[in-house]
């Protein structure tokens, strides 16, 4: 059972796309608002962890460790640079 939203979205889509949303929510037993917020719910989570997440192989993770610990110090470059950022305030 739904319960009663106080938000709405308006879309438009053609009558093909439409159609297809009623004959998949009534085969569901549902509305079209109801199957259309059921199918956010599921596949948006999976989409952002896609944005959030990243996935390594355990090789690659195992050469993202190795890459870690090799670091060297900072070029007197960017040391420099660092410091005149830190004068010029920022």
């Amino acid at each position: 059972m739904m319960t009663v939203a106080a938000n709405r979205i308006d879309m438009r889509v053609n009558e093909q796309v439409k159609q297809l949303a009623e004959r998949a929510a009534s085969a569901l037993g549902c509305t079209v608002t109801e199957y259309l917020v059921r199918l956010i719910q599921q596949d948006a989570p999976k989409v952002l962890r896609g944005e959030t997440e990243v996935m390594l192989s355990n090789a690659q993770f195992e050469r993202f460790s190795l890459l870690c610990k090799q670091t060297s110090p900072p070029s007197r470059r960017i040391l420099d640079t660092a410091k005149r950022l830190d004068t010029e305030g920022f």
